[in-house]
């Protein structure tokens, strides 16, 4: 569909005006906030996912949307937030101008957006929505396509080096694939969004595969991708290059190294994000670094620097305190079984309470089966969208488990930490909304009731 239908039932402002939670949305459009924008977008498409290309595509022609600047483009199931935040670390301490597009936030839409390593300010984004509301015409777009257009075009018009974007769902039919990436990274693959990529790994890479362009470079970090990915590289005539093959890495317990096609780094610190998939992403990241080498040169200070200072909240953050708190966003099975593995190696607690909220189209029953032998107490939870499962169906899938049941993240925190010892440890995982949902009045220092 690449034009509204006249008995769409989404609102068209030039028709009439929209009564949203931010009041009447008529004429004045220069006139609204980030929130009032917002809330327009969500309504504008009757779908929330509408796998198609053609309608983005046609709305950024008319936006003269193009980047002068080399670009990467992530996509993957896991990894890629991490790999995001990597390649604009090192990049930032090489002394380049960074843009960064990442999704989802976790508690503020503006977090999507970064400048320099800076969540861009509210403000900044509001010509942009209206340049997207006034290129598009009578064409529908979803929530995710219109934000998507926004920010790349803020991207594009910003005096940078180096534009990161982070694909969201899928590959070849996200918004995001409408640019061509000068070098695409694709992390580790497994099932998620099965309903609309597929129902196994070959599927799924397949349709990742889709970010790779003829002649250009694309980094596969997954030490074992699906052949789907290997495939489509070789009839586009992309430059593949495959970890264990064209790079790779190794180390001990104090350092690692790297080797690349022509570039090698010694005793390189293990990043700052915790976690054991990570030296897999930052392998990927530096052969992504290499291949734009004649563009974008780094040297071992910025690899150094860009790696030890690295931040990404949710992405296995430990949260010191009494008891100690992890922060996880892990909500597909591959993600959990890697939670479970950093849990296992962080040593000994008495006692740990999982507070839980996901999607009910996860596989729920494999997204808790690997913590199943970990947690002590669950304190599942309600989440603030109609794509949540209910406290219900999460009691369902753990049956047999010590479970309480809460109507928000925080209120489940807060039962947790009621309950905890000192010397315990409390997981808040199962989705952004979760982690969110933990983190919105600022980042919890817990101190255990016992231990006060």
């Amino acid at each position: 569909m690449t034009a509204a239908d006249p008995n769409n039932r989404s609102p068209n402002p030039a028709a009439a005006p929209y009564v949203g939670a931010a009041g009447v949305f008529g004429a004045a459009q220069s006139q609204w906030a980030l929130p009032d924008w917002l809330t327009y977008v969500e309504c504008l498409h009757p779908v929330g996912i509408d796998m198609t290309l053609a309608r983005t595509r046609e709305v950024a022609q008319r936006l003269a949307l193009q980047f002068e600047v080399p670009v990467v483009m992530v996509a993957g199931t896991n990894g890629k937030g991490s790999t995001c935040a990597m390649l604009e670390a090192i990049a930032l301490r090489a002394g380049y101008r960074v843009g960064l597009y990442s999704k989802p936030h976790l508690v503020h839409f503006e977090e999507r957006c970064r400048l320099q390593g800076q969540m861009v300010e509210p403000e900044a984004l509001l010509p942009h929505f209206e340049a997207v509301q006034a290129a598009r015409g009578a064409i529908t777009l979803t929530y995710f396509e219109f934000t998507t257009l926004a920010i790349m075009r803020l991207l594009s018009l910003a005096p940078l080096d180096l534009v990161i974007l982070e694909v969201g769902l899928g590959g070849r039919l996200d918004a995001v694939n409408i640019i061509d990436a000068d070098v695409s990274i694709i992390t580790s693959i497994d099932l998620d969004h099965t309903e609309y990529l597929g129902p196994d790994r070959e599927s799924i890479g397949r349709e990742k595969a889709h970010i790779m362009r003829s002649g250009r470079s694309a980094v596969v970090s997954d030490p074992m991708p699906p052949a789907s990915v290997l495939e489509h590289a070789q009839a586009l005539g992309t430059d593949l290059w495959l970890a264990g093959r064209d790079f790779s890495h190794g180390g001990d317990r104090q350092q690692w190294q790297w080797r690349g096609r022509s570039r090698r780094y010694h005793a390189l610190a293990y990043p700052a994000l915790r976690g054991a998939n990570q030296l897999i992403n930052a392998a990927g990241v530096l052969a992504a670094f290499e291949a734009l080498a004649d563009r974008l040169p780094i040297n071992a200070q910025a690899v150094r620097e860009g790696l030890a200072l690295v931040e990404l909240p949710g992405r296995f953050q430990i949260v010191p305190g009494q008891p100690v708190l992890v922060l996880d966003v892990a909500h597909n099975p591959h993600a959990v079984a890697t939670l479970a593995v950093n849990l296992d190696q962080m040593g000994f607690y008495p006692r740990t309470f999982a507070v839980f909220g996901a999607m009910r189209d996860k596989d729920l029953a494999q997204v808790v089966r690997p913590l199943l032998p970990l947690v002590t107490r669950w304190h599942v939870c309600g989440l603030p969208t109609p794509r949540a499962a209910t406290v219900q169906e999460l009691q369902q899938h753990l049956q047999g488990a010590d479970v309480m049941g809460h109507a928000n993240p925080h209120q489940a925190l807060q039962a947790a930490v009621s309950e905890a010892d000192p010397a315990d440890r409390i997981l808040v995982f199962g989705s952004f909304w979760t982690v969110g949902g933990v983190t919105a009045q600022g980042l919890p220092r817990l101190g255990s009731a016992h231990g006060r």
